[in-house]
């Protein structure tokens, strides 16, 4: 608490001079980082608590306007229906140009959404629930605004809405009401609708998903009764095609000669009669050539008795002769008479194979040359009727080309008769691409307002507002609020900071009886430390003069009590009431009228008359006086020195209760005459502006400052400031003092 005149600067690191001879300062310390951080913090710490004031104002004013704005909200109520949108593929491929369904993405979703959402669906909406009979939805019903009255007779129009302005606004109200939103990752949409009746709200939501679903089936039933036109329409346009272009064939059949067998044209079917007549007789001769070589031969034993069963009889009998002769050879010898017979047998034999072969040669020979005739024919006629076909092929082109054309028209005539058929299947089993899965249920509390967010809302924002206000209220604080402040503002010291005593503390006394009265409180306690601070000092002066800026700072209350607590403590105390304009002395001591102190500078009084004794202490105080003049002029006299040192050696300290300094001169030729000035300014009142303004006035008439004492201290609010110095305040030292 106390400050010592000498020492005004913070402390610094000590200076070293450097390797070129200037002066380097020490690094700072991390920990000396760590205590600028917790420093900042207890700064932080301390404006909270100093404007806790207004930030719990703010936090229970907003919460409690919210609260009364919530009980004048009408509540609303809000029901919600969820559909599953499922679109369906169509089989017609003619269809699918018409009736397309993309896959039920994002852009889909959102699109139904807009859909549910349009005018449409809230007009049948309005219609159906009969919503322009309700004040909710209908502007008109309700009382019209004084404000809208007065435009409306200002601009000369009537307040009556038309019927369509109305019906329009039921329509936009309806609208707004109603609220879509597609569930993410899925295809489900839930449909909402708000209303102030809960039932009202079940009964919008379920009518506009039942809304939805049938102008989904309604728009794909006229798609398809649509397709169905285009199609038949089609069919007649393809029939006439087909009749076209059959009589155009049959137009060109006839011009031509194109005769039409039954599977092809007649030349055709002429030359593949030919042909396969002629692959016959092919055939029959190469059977005859293999009678032929059979015959003869040259084919095995199974062909030659195909050709000629004899022959090959002829031959065996032949083959068991020449086998009888071989035996009879090798045991009896050529010359044998059986032996001789068997051999004239066998070339009897031989004689008889050779004659039925010559017979059965002849007869395949004369066969073949038949057939070979037959053959030879045959291609000369296809030969023929190949050079007929080529002169009609050039006819048959443009043919063949009407014919394509033709078969193409038939078979696309054939589709979309079979696409009529399957359009009518589909109209019958026909269904909408969303449908219901949760039907709106009748809510059970409110949707709107939603007290406890808004409540919980005010509460944060009444938060914010509350350390913004403090922040601002910090910011746009220009008093002193603390010795640090004073310090740091005006580089002086502050000796002391005196509570204000509250009327329960003082009861029946007057506050600068309470120093008296109680000796042991914080009150004289700081006017203790205050006159400790002066008598610290390099110079332990005398005569003291004691000022503030403005009126009402307290300076005569600490000029009386401090003069008090001195002369307690056995200093010898005189006080001098120089406040001539204002004195206070006389009310405040029972001085009243009593000759003072410019009685005896005009010298209408001796020193022994104008100075008296305080009935509490042994303090000796003279009042401002009852003559009036000019203070000016009697405090620059030789009577106000003469008085001074003669108060100097009589007393130890002399106290000046100087007038105040921001408009007063007398204050600064009082402040010149006393040894020091302890100026007074009121804590958390006076500007610092002010207050600067005077110390500037009376360091120029040359006052010597000694340092501050803040008064009028609540002591509660300070203890809970943050600052330093409000820790004389805490309640830990309770034990010290005594009330």
């Amino acid at each position: 608490m106390l400050d010592n005149p000498a020492d005004l600067s913070p402390a610094s690191p000590p200076a070293s001079p450097g390797p070129s001879g200037r002066v380097m300062r020490a690094m700072p310390s991390p920990i000396a980082g760590m205590e600028r951080g917790g420093a900042a913090l207890a700064a932080i710490l301390g404006v909270l608590r100093r404007r806790q004031g207004a930030i719990l104002f703010c936090v229970l004013a907003l919460p409690a306007v919210a609260a009364l704005a919530l009980t004048r909200i009408t509540p609303r109520y809000t029901a919600t229906a969820a559909v599953i949108y499922e679109a369906s593929e169509y089989a017609p491929r003619e269809l699918q140009s018409i009736l397309r369904v993309d896959p039920a993405g994002d852009t889909v979703m959102a699109s139904q959404t807009e859909i549910i959402r349009g005018i449409g669906i809230a007009e049948r909406l309005a219609d159906r629930l009969r919503l322009q009979e309700t004040a909710e939805f209908n502007p008109s019903l309700r009382p019209a605004a004084p404000l809208h009255r007065l435009l409306a007779r200002f601009r000369g129009s009537s307040a009556v809405a038309s019927a369509e302005e109305v019906r329009r606004d039921v329509i936009q109200a309806t609208q707004a009401a109603i609220t879509v939103r597609a569930v993410k990752a899925s295809r489900v949409l839930d449909i909402g609708f708000t209303a102030t009746s809960a039932e009202l709200a079940a009964s919008g939501a379920n009518l506009v998903a039942e809304l939805y679903i049938q102008d989904q089936l309604d728009a794909k039933i006229a798609a398809v009764r649509r397709a169905s036109q285009w199609l038949e329409a089609r069919v007649a346009d393809l029939k006439r095609e087909v009749h076209d272009a059959e009589s155009r064939i049959a137009t060109y059949r006839s011009g031509q000669g194109l005769v039409q067998g039954v599977q092809a044209g007649l030349d055709t079917e002429r030359l593949s009669r030919m042909n396969t007549d002629l692959l016959v007789a092919r055939n029959d001769l190469a059977q005859v050539q293999g009678r032929l070589d059979a015959a003869r031969g040259r084919a095995g034993a199974m062909a030659q008795a195909a050709v000629a069963p004899s022959v090959v009889q002829m031959r065996a009998r032949q083959d068991d002769l020449s086998a009888q002769l071989q035996a009879l050879l090798t045991r009896l010898g050529p010359n044998h008479p059986t032996a001789r017979g068997l051999q004239n047998q066998l070339n009897d034999a031989q004689r008889a194979v050779n004659a039925e072969v010559g017979r059965v040669v002849a007869a395949t020979e004369a066969e073949m040359r038949a057939v070979r005739a037959r053959v030879a024919g045959q291609e000369e006629n296809l030969r023929n009727a190949q050079a007929d076909l080529g002169d009609s092929a050039q006819a048959q082109i443009p043919l063949s080309a009407m014919e394509r054309d033709a078969e193409a028209a038939r078979t696309l005539l054939q589709s979309v008769l079979e696409r009529i058929q399957q359009t009518a299947q589909q109209t019958a089993i026909e269904r909408a691409d969303a449908r219901v899965i949760s039907r709106a249920l009748i809510p059970a509390s409110p949707s709107s307002p939603r007290t406890a967010w808004l409540l919980a809302g005010a509460l944060a924002l009444g938060v914010l507002l509350g350390l913004v206000v403090a922040w601002l209220l910090e910011l746009t604080d220009s008093t002193f609020r603390s010795g640090d402040e004073v310090r740091g503002v005006l580089a002086l010291p502050c000796y002391a900071l005196i509570p204000e005593l509250a009327s329960l503390q003082l009861g029946r006394m007057r506050v600068t009886d309470y120093v008296a009265q109680r000796p042991l409180s914080p009150f004289s306690e700081q006017l203790r430390g205050l006159r400790a601070g002066l008598w610290l000092g390099l110079k332990q002066p005398k005569v003291i003069a004691i000022t503030a800026a403005r009126p009402d700072e307290g300076k005569t209350t600490v000029t009386l009590a401090l003069a008090r607590s001195a002369a307690m403590n056995g200093e010898r105390v005189a006080v001098l009431d120089c406040d001539i304009r204002q004195p206070g002395f006389g009310r405040l001591l029972g001085a009243d009228a009593a000759l003072g102190l410019t009685d005896f500078l005009l010298g209408h009084a001796t020193l022994a008359q104008v100075t008296q004794q305080d009935s509490l202490t042994p303090m000796h105080f003279i009042a401002a006086g009852s003559a009036e003049a000019g203070s000016q002029n009697l405090f620059m006299s030789a009577s106000m020195e003469q008085l001074l040192v003669t108060l100097r050696e009589t007393h130890d300290l002399v106290l000046l209760d100087a007038p105040p300094a921001a408009a007063m001169i007398d204050a600064r030729i009082i402040a010149r005459l006393a040894d020091t000035t302890v100026f007074c300014v009121r804590w958390h009142h006076t500007p610092r502006g002010v207050v600067r303004h005077a110390i500037d006035l009376l360091e120029q008439a040359q006052a010597r400052i000694a340092g501050i004492a803040l008064t009028r201290v609540d002591a509660k609010a300070h203890v809970r400031s943050g600052f330093t110095d409000a820790e004389v305040y805490h309640p830990r030292y309770g034990g010290y003092f005594r009330e």
